[in-house]
């Protein structure tokens, strides 16, 4: 494995952290690639932060820019690709898997463990989009996270089985099934796998705003990149069938440990968050809604992101 040295972000070097490339493995077998962000000239144990996301993003666009303002603000910090994706192994490319993706997550705090310059009990993961999703369903699983955030969050199960806004019922369901295994059939035979194709490389005008906000974040300067799914091949034709049957979100009610929910205003995405704080139970989880903000508002916004508020959020938690 070949790992990009110079600097390929999407946002500017920070002259506050030292930065590093580094691996590790889940406990399938498959290597991650992974930055590090470490606060110049720190010492000791640090608390520190996984994070991931979006959903077809790459570690070098929102989920580094987290990573390394978290960094800034005393966390060491870590951003990876997870499987299958960007920089990171695992054959087929271009695939997701609710299962998989979450254990990315745990074995991101695996590495984390493994550092003496961490301190094992003050470990937290930040999860943008998609991954907002599965890190809650990791801090169901893992009790070594201690204090979680989602930001802008999807449950990608649910948008896959039921469409945006549970607009799609049984029947849809079903024929949606029968696609994207004819589809398989074909994969089977041809011995290859078909692209699913992703955001167009040209807008009509009359596409849903949040497409449109996709597609400015995507596919422009702002934050394309051409490891990214989202920006470039897009995921594969069949990658969607993993979600369907498997919702993700089902002991989130269970997690014990810290959780900050943030969300847009204005996000099509909202519902979410929303939905998944009605399942979080105890006095320490808390949905923040930032007014006026899209979802893509919350990948790269400097202005808009509540840094100072998962800064606390972390302080208070990861202690």
């Amino acid at each position: 494995m070949e790992l990009e040295q110079k600097w390929d972000k999407t946002f500017p070097k920070s002259e506050k952290v030292d930065h590093a490339k580094v691996t590790f493995q889940n406990r399938y077998g498959i290597t991650l690639a992974a930055d590090v962000y470490i606060p110049k000239n720190a010492s000791g144990k640090l608390p520190a932060i996984a994070v991931a996301g979006p959903f077809g993003a790459v570690k070098e666009q929102a989920a580094g820019l987290y990573a390394q303002t978290m960094a800034e603000r005393g966390f060491l910090t870590v951003a990876f690709d997870p499987s299958f994706v960007g920089e990171s192994g695992g054959e087929v490319r271009n695939v997701a898997s609710p299962d998989i993706n979450t254990e990315d997550f745990c074995a991101a705090v695996d590495y984390l463990v493994t550092r003496p310059d961490v301190d094992e009990e003050r470990i937290g993961i930040i999860g943008i989009c998609g991954f907002g999703g599965m890190g809650l369903n990791a801090a169901a699983m893992d009790t070594r996270i201690k204090a979680t955030v989602t930001s802008t969050m999807y449950d990608m199960p649910r948008v896959t089985a039921n469409g945006y806004f549970d607009s799609m019922d049984a029947d849809a369901r079903y024929k949606l099934r029968e696609q994207l295994n004819a589809q398989r059939t074909k994969d089977a035979r041809s011995g290859s796998y078909a692209p699913g194709g992703g955001l167009p490389d040209k807008l009509s005008g009359d596409e849903p705003q949040f497409v449109k906000d996709y597609y400015e974040y995507y596919k422009t300067s702002r934050g394309f990149h051409p490891r990214c799914l989202n920006s470039a091949q897009g995921w594969n034709a069949t990658s969607a069938l993993s979600f369907m049957t498997m919702p993700i979100l089902a002991y989130a009610g269970e997690i014990r440990n810290a959780v900050l929910l943030i969300h847009g205003e204005k996000a099509h995405s909202r519902y979410f968050s929303e939905t998944a704080y009605k399942m979080l139970k105890g006095d320490n989880k808390e949905l923040l809604i930032i007014p006026g903000a899209s979802h893509t508002d919350l990948y790269d916004r400097m202005n808009i992101i509540p840094w100072e508020r998962m800064q606390s959020f972390f302080e208070a938690n990861l202690k």
